[in-house]
């Protein structure tokens, strides 16, 4: 059977091999197109890279001089870190502070009794307080872990509970204030204070009550009115009135009372260490009697005779004449009588700046028992009180007063935990020999720029060093001679075709060798690249005179400069080449010694507009800035690869365009070739088989 040939799937006549041949020619133009576009594209990521070493190396040159600069951080050391700690900030004094920690800030801590985890809390409304923080809920009733869970959502950062296990299906309900400070007790209330009372948290008390003014040397005359800063004397004070005086107050011992008759009155000064507490209380309570009124009396004794002059003498020379008084008998002149005052017996506090603030006492409620009223006065409400003044006006009332009264109203709640943890209180600390207090234990306020952090109570004086932190700018300036090397090693990579440039660059992996012997002279023909590197070069070889009596204007006065590692005579190819080396014993005296000189070195302001203008960092900022700002030198470079990478990939699409109408008609040409040999070959085989079929005949 003659053998099958299909144009176009068969290759009986090696058409294919023709047209790849042909069309190998045809394609010569499209690889070149596209080795073109790939070495654009090797180009733009070339310079992508230089964008980001050349911004790495911005940024930290920006850190050396801008405000944040390392050259302004502190850091502190504490002789007893255990006791207490420091965090120095920038503006911070170098010097020694010398602290003692009496006590540290602490907050209310409550552990309960025994416990069944499994108990139920009682349905109710539960109240808890710190400080001015009020947390109450109402609680449906259930289990004591959702208790806390419930009491946990809602406490945020004011209080928190928690079951510590105790022994076997037995806990303990911890209740603790996340605040400490002695302002910041926590305060049970509602349903809470009762499940406390239940659960032994706490106990019932007495007050810790501080009593004065029961002895009469502690009592002072009332303030006279008409001198105070705002005076308002009452218009039922009548002329001829009798004034108040302390003088006819006595002390009943037998009731411990003061007993303050009619027109009469005292000042009492409260003592001065209860004027600090903000939380301080005052109290006393008052009952009034009344006794026979003194206007009867004294409208009696009142003179109703007007008072003649005397008559006076007469004097001539040497002779006085003395004369006789009047016996004119005149008749009487009525006066106004005096008016009985009745319910005035007023109460005021006395401020320190000289005024007055009555109390109001007539909204307060009567004891039934005893028939007194007490009055409440908090410091909160009279912050600048300095004395409570008692003024009897009346003419036939007499009052009895019980003694005075002071108490922490925070620490006085009528109930004690029994199994404090901790309890609030200040931090106390000692420093420059005065003792202070603060609610916390980061205080910020004593030592200017420093935070003291309060860990727990000094055995003996502590000793907080504030020094330059040299480390930190140590490692500033090591971040930036190492990047300052990648950047001016990238440029010459790229502007040079010298392979011993790769191999001198020793900290390179194997594969970022190989990155870079693709780079290497890439753009050997670019100016702007030479430009640059001897632009930096000067920048850091330069002296910068940043005041008149500078000594230190070089980076090689640190120990930074190209030849840095000490190596002298003879040729060193990569000194030449620019790199910065860095002498670490000399960097490491220079930051010992004259840390604010190296800050100026790097960036000053030299014509005093309180603007960095000149230095090291400034300098290279400038010039790396025109490399990397939008529109710059980079970007430059790179729009115009852009605009080389779309004509080129036009150019493709074009070509392969081409390529493929070509290879078509080829295809269809050699298709039809090999049809027409096909036919003949057929015929041809036809033929002959008739001329072999005819000689068998």
């Amino acid at each position: 059977m003659a053998e099958i040939s299909i144009p176009g799937v068969s290759d009986k006549y090696k058409t294919n091999d023709y047209i790849d041949a042909l069309m190998k020619k045809e394609r010569i133009p499209l690889t070149r197109e596209q080795e073109s576009l790939d070495r654009y594209k090797e180009q733009q990521g070339a310079w992508r890279g230089m964008n980001q070493k050349m911004s790495a190396l911005r940024d930290s040159t920006k850190t050396l001089y801008s405000f944040e600069n390392p050259f302004n951080n502190k850091i502190a050391s504490s002789s007893d870190e255990r006791a207490i700690t420091a965090d120095a900030g920038r503006e911070a004094e170098a010097g020694s502070i010398k602290i003692d920690v009496i006590k540290e800030a602490t907050s209310d801590r409550f552990l309960s009794g025994e416990v069944d985890k499994n108990s139920k809390v009682p349905k109710g409304v539960y109240t808890f307080e710190v400080g001015d923080k009020k947390i109450t809920f109402n609680y449906k009733g259930g289990k004591l872990t959702e208790f806390v869970n419930s009491l946990n959502k809602r406490g945020a950062n004011t209080i928190k509970a928690s079951l510590v296990g105790v022994s076997n299906g037995k806990s303990s309900l911890l209740l603790e204030s996340l605040k400490t400070g002695d302002d910041n007790c926590l305060v049970l209330k509602d349903d809470a204070l009762a499940y406390a009372l239940e659960n032994k948290i706490v106990e019932k008390s007495k007050k810790d009550v501080t009593t004065f003014g029961m002895d009469l040397s502690e009592l002072d005359k009332p303030v006279d009115e008409a001198t105070l800063s705002n005076p308002k004397i009452p218009e039922v004070e009548q002329d001829g009135m009798p004034p108040l005086t302390k003088t006819f107050v006595e002390y009943d011992e037998e009731n411990e009372k003061l007993v303050v008759p009619p027109r009469s009155g005292f000042t009492i000064y409260v003592p001065e260490e209860f004027l600090t507490i903000p939380s301080e209380m005052f109290e006393f309570r008052y009952s009034t009697q009344e006794v026979e009124d003194l206007t009867e009396e004294l409208n009696i004794k009142r003179s109703t005779r007007p008072e003649l002059p005397d008559a006076g003498i007469a004097t001539f020379e040497t002779v006085t004449v003395q004369n006789e008084q009047s016996e004119t008998d005149l008749p009487p002149v009525p006066l106004e009588p005096l008016v009985p005052i009745v319910g005035y017996e007023d109460f005021y506090v006395h401020n320190k700046d000289g005024s007055e603030v009555k109390i109001d006492t007539a909204a307060l409620k009567l004891d039934s028992e005893t028939g007194e009223k007490t009055v409440s006065l908090s410091l909160k409400q009279y912050p600048d009180m300095e004395s409570i003044v008692v003024r009897n006006r009346n003419t036939g009332t007499q009052l009895y007063i019980s003694e005075f009264s002071t108490y922490d109203e925070k620490k006085n709640l009528g109930y004690a935990p029994i199994n404090p943890i901790s309890q609030a209180g200040d931090a106390v600390i000692k420093y420059e020999g005065i003792t202070i207090t603060r609610p916390s234990n980061k205080i910020d306020d004593v030592v200017p720029h420093v935070t003291l952090n309060v860990h727990q109570p000094t055995k003996e004086t502590a000793t907080i060093d504030i020094t330059n932190d040299k480390e930190a700018a140590k490692d500033a300036l090591i971040e930036f001679v190492g990047r300052y090397n990648q950047v001016l090693a990238e440029m010459t990579i790229l502007s040079e075709n010298k392979p011993e440039i790769i191999s001198e660059l020793d900290y390179l992996s194997d594969s970022e060798k190989e990155e870079a012997e693709k780079k290497l002279g890439m753009f050997q023909n670019d100016f702007s690249l030479t430009n640059g590197k001897a632009s930096l070069r000067a920048a850091v070889t330069a002296s910068y005179r940043w005041s008149d009596t500078a000594t230190l204007t070089m980076l090689n006065q640190i120990g930074i400069s190209s030849r840095a590692s000490g190596s002298t005579g003879g040729y060193v190819a990569s000194q030449m080449r620019g790199y910065l080396e860095i002498d670490e014993k000399k960097l490491d005296s220079a930051l010992d010694e004259k840390m604010d000189e190296i800050k100026n070195l790097f960036g000053y302001d030299s014509d005093g507009d309180l603007v960095i203008d000149s230095g090291i960092g400034y300098s290279i900022d400038r010039q790396l800035t025109s490399w990397v700002q939008s529109g710059g030198i980079i970007a430059s470079k790179n729009n115009g690869i852009d605009t080389k990478i779309k004509a080129s990939e036009a150019n493709i699409r074009r070509l392969e365009t081409q390529i493929s109408s070509k290879e078509a008609k080829l295809r269809s040409k050699y298709g039809q070739m090999e049809g027409t040999l096909n036919n003949l070959n057929a015929q041809s085989n036809t033929i002959s088989n008739f001329a072999n079929g005819g000689k068998s005949q």
